[in-house]
């Protein structure tokens, strides 16, 4: 860990630009793996750029290299054992259970719960994208209504290797095509910035260099229009989205996961199917 870093350091930043709110994941040293302490910041923040009138677009980022490399399965500050205080959902306290009661629990609240809360922000947010954006990354990305990625960027789900069908939020057939979902979680190969626009999961691919500046130039224009506007729009769009079976869509499978931890904690070292950190870099993730 670089010396400016401690474990109190904060896993998120907030700054307001003018209209625009900047919400930064903020554990590079670890490209950004997203522990309890990092989600619940996560939605502070959200909460904080939703209750301030003077915000009209909230822009996510990702400090360092890397926007988001996933949930955190094994670094020093991984906390999925310990209690926080639950605001997604009215499911129990997780950290006394066992098995998959306390994993169901846990994740509904930390993983489905705070997507789902974060999408019906009634703001526009817009990710930055920049490096890896993998598993849990890409759940944060994809609840965004907005994706500029840098040209650097790489989106995967590589958790088939867990015997897993793919990350909690399940949205993957609503954004990209079915066939390329497929294969895209077969293979968990990693999918360019390029590749991303082409079928239609990101909005700008631009040089790593401009991001920041082009997302801003992006969010900045998008302020200019009404508040209430931005917020009907955004609420029609996503309506239609779950009109077409996002929401149930994401149900089904979020049943499925859980059938795949089960499984794999009978028959496999552990409920990830025994990968962890450094099996999954060696496996190309």
């Amino acid at each position: 860990m670089s010396a400016a870093r401690t474990a109190s350091t904060p896993p998120v930043r907030y700054e307001r630009l003018g209209p625009v709110a900047v919400v930064t994941m903020d554990r590079p040293d670890y490209r950004n793996a997203q522990n309890s302490a990092m989600t619940y910041a996560l939605d502070r923040a959200f909460y904080r750029a939703a209750d301030d009138d003077e915000v009209k677009v909230v822009v996510l980022a990702g400090a360092g290299r890397h926007f988001s490399a996933g949930h955190d399965i094994g670094t020093p500050e991984r906390d999925a054992h310990l209690p926080f205080e639950r605001k997604a959902g009215l499911w129990w306290d997780h950290s006394d259970k066992h098995g998959a009661e306390s994993r169901f629990a846990r994740e509904s609240e930390v993983y489905l719960g705070m997507c789902r809360r974060w999408r019906e922000l009634p703001k526009p947010m817009v990710a930055s994208v920049q490096g890896a954006c993998v598993a849990g990354g890409l759940m944060l990305a994809w609840v965004c209504d907005l994706i500029v990625a840098a040209e650097d960027a790489f989106f995967a789900d590589p958790v088939v290797r867990m015997g897993i069908p793919g990350v909690e939020y399940f949205a993957h057939p609503w954004v990209m095509p079915p066939r390329v979902a497929k294969e895209f979680l077969y293979t968990g190969d990693r999918m360019g910035a390029r590749r991303a626009y082409e079928v239609g999961m990101v909005n700008r691919v631009v040089p790593t260099a401009e991001l920041t500046e082009r997302t801003m130039e992006l969010a900045t224009r998008i302020a200019e229009m009404p508040r209430m506007g931005l917020a009907l729009a955004k609420r029609a769009v996503n309506q239609a989205e779950d009109l077409q079976g996002l929401h149930t869509g994401i149900d089904s499978v979020f049943g499925l996961h859980h059938l795949a931890h089960a499984h794999n904690a009978e028959t496999a070292p552990d409920s990830l199917g025994g990968m962890d950190i450094r099996s999954m870099k060696a496996a190309g993730a």
